[in-house]
């Protein structure tokens, strides 16, 4: 998927609404339970109930993981109904890669060639050679790990190095790795008034912006800080909509959350 079509979808919508699939059997409504694949069964029926409101799914991967090959079979399942009954939908895997080499390589073509993805999270830790296998897909994504939504977040990222804090390193390094231009960055809603300083870096990309809802984070003050001129955000709310009710009507009570988001965004595009 092009940047170019994820921002018609965003004004067609009139929503930069990223919902996470992070699907616990724990938490999902006890009648799902009966069904043959619970986690299916979920992430079915919410994305059945609130695909017209959002333009973007992030799985985080350890919630399928967890369960061995059936995790990865429900998350398999997913993004193929996804990409069959919906293809204009953005997908992330919130996967938080990062390795060297040919194994960076073979990441890749697991989530992008394999699963379908559209995108992919990436810690950047190990440097250019654990990202550039992935940027080298074409109309693919890759997500870095930039200023995460986390309160360990402070014990490195906003530490000092040559005198800048080192995700703003990340950020400016960033922007020499080849096919640069299929980078997006994550940036948590709870660490907002950074958002300044991060647009003087990368004025136009795309920022994936969790910790709103649950975690905190004002969608107003996102916008505020972090919006560009060709809305540059997908703002993710997963527990906040996903499990917004454990009744027989969860679906739906999801939908409406996610309308409630929807409302907000809309009212925030028009001010562009």
């Amino acid at each position: 998927m092009t940047t170019q079509f994820l921002v018609e979808q965003i004004r067609k919508k009139e929503s930069f609404l990223c919902i996470g699939l992070d699907t616990d059997l724990d938490k999902i409504p006890k009648h799902l339970l009966d069904e043959d694949d619970p986690i299916f069964a979920f992430n079915k029926a919410i994305i059945d109930a609130t695909h017209h409101l959002c333009v973007a799914y992030k799985p985080n991967t350890a919630f399928y993981e967890a369960y061995g090959i059936k995790g990865w079979q429900a998350l398999e399942k997913t993004i193929d109904y996804l990409n069959s009954n919906y293809p204009e939908i953005f997908t992330i895997a919130d996967a938080k890669r990062g390795d060297i080499g040919n194994t960076s390589s073979r990441y890749a073509k697991a989530f992008f060639e394999d699963l379908g993805f559209n995108s992919v999270t990436i810690a950047p830790y190990m440097g250019r050679d654990s990202v550039e296998p992935f940027l080298a897909f074409k109309d693919k994504h890759t997500i870095l790990l930039a200023l995460t939504s986390n309160m360990g977040a402070f014990d490195f990222q906003t530490k000092m190095v040559d005198g800048r804090e080192l995700y703003k390193e990340v950020l400016e390094i960033s922007k020499s790795y080849k096919n640069s231009e299929n980078l997006m960055y994550v940036v948590g809603a709870t660490k907002a008034t950074f958002l300044t300083e991060i647009r003087k870096i990368i004025p136009e990309s795309f920022l994936l912006v969790p910790g709103v809802g649950a975690q905190g984070g004002s969608l107003s003050e996102v916008c505020k800080y972090g919006m560009s001129k060709n809305v540059g955000l997908l703002v993710n709310s997963s527990r906040g909509i996903i499990y917004a009710s454990n009744q027989q009507d969860f679906a739906q009570v999801s939908a409406e959350k996610a309308k409630e988001l929807q409302l907000e965004m809309s009212m925030e595009l028009k001010k562009l």
